[in-house]
């Protein structure tokens, strides 16, 4: 077995991860802010515009808390490594720009037979404060790496199960063709997102898209779908990469709210789930930029649902009101809570 499970609960050396503004915004070009129409969700893609303060995308927060264990996980060939699951938790907004510093420990190396999963935490908080940041949880699969006789993992701590009904959203987001190559300048640089060679020895017939990218893609649809595009309400997101997405391909988010939040799934137009076993939580309402304290999850839903309806959002409305869910041959445009018919 070439991956060293000695690694497994030893914390690395902390790393200090700096980001300034133009990260920030970045990053947001990166995920599709601005894609169709660059006067939308300028909040994340411009610092410079009257009556606009900058704000920074939840999903940025995976990338504040990157860091190595400090130590190599072994030797295998990198193609045949890919992103499984994403999760993490936001402890408050992040800062337009700041320093971090991120611990990261391997929690486990499992073997699923055709290839080994390893779980990593990082756990980021500010390096001027210590007041914590981001908690991220990675899983990545190493095809060829299993059939070592360790333990296939735990089960999930938290049950997922797609919702018998039609989602109360649909999200559909266009991707660039192009989308990897600007992705990869927030710092992914792995061949497999731009080399067909590297890619090919990978299983793939062309360069994938970056799964965080997807993920971003995703998480910017849940922010103004369930947090009203506030960045203080986004608590935690997960989720399990089932599919590759080439880029220029088409991403379409069901969600389902419930009253932690809400469960979605990514899928390709013709179904083809990508991210699947998503979930998102919600953090308590913000007053003046300010959190203050919590609340029962269907209160605090109801007040969300309030929210949304005195900004004139009609999924908002039927929420208050106590009406039907939103049709499914409906979906959100342009992530401002706009409802327009399915043509």
């Amino acid at each position: 077995m070439a991956l060293d499970h000695s690694l497994i609960g030893v914390p690395g050396e902390p790393q200090e991860r700096s980001w300034t503004s133009a990260d920030a915004l970045l990053y947001a070009i990166g995920v599709g802010a601005g894609l169709g129409d660059p006067l939308h969700e300028l909040e994340f893609t411009t610092e410079n515009s009257a009556g606009v303060e900058q704000q920074v995308l939840p999903t940025f927060g995976v990338l504040v808390a990157q860091a190595r264990t400090g130590r190599s996980l072994g030797t295998f060939d990198r193609a045949r490594l890919v992103h499984a699951e994403q999760a993490f938790e936001l402890r408050r907004p992040l800062p337009v720009a700041g320093t971090a510093r991120v611990t990261a420990t391997v929690t486990g190396i499992y073997d699923k037979g055709s290839g080994a999963l390893v779980v990593s935490e990082n756990v980021a908080v500010d390096a001027a404060t210590s007041e914590p940041l981001v908690t991220s949880t990675t899983s990545a699969f190493i095809v060829g790496e299993g059939g070592f006789g360790g333990d296939r993992g735990p089960r999930d701590a938290e049950p997922w199960a797609r919702p018998e009904r039609d989602p109360d959203l649909r999200v559909t987001q266009p991707t660039r063709p192009e989308q990897a190559l600007l992705y990869r300048l927030s710092g992914d640089r792995n061949p497999l997102h731009t080399d067909p060679a590297f890619a090919a020895r990978g299983g793939f017939a062309t360069p994938i898209l970056h799964g965080l990218c997807t993920y971003g893609f995703a998480g910017r649809a849940l922010l103004h779908a369930v947090c009203g595009g506030d960045p203080a309400r986004f608590g935690f997101m997960s989720g399990r990469f089932s599919q590759p997405v080439l880029p220029g391909q088409t991403l379409v988010t069901s969600i389902w709210r419930d009253d932690g939040g809400a469960v979605f799934q990514t899928a390709k137009p013709d179904g083809t789930v990508v991210i699947d076993r998503g979930r998102v939580r919600v953090r308590a309402l913000s007053f003046d930029g300010t959190v203050r304290g919590s609340c029962p999850q269907a209160i605090q839903q109801r007040l969300e649902h309030l929210l949304l309806a005195a900004r004139g959002d009609p999924v908002g409305v039927k929420h208050a009101l106590g009406a039907e869910p939103v049709d499914q041959d409906q979906q959100l445009v342009g992530g401002q809570g706009e409802v327009y018919p399915v043509a």
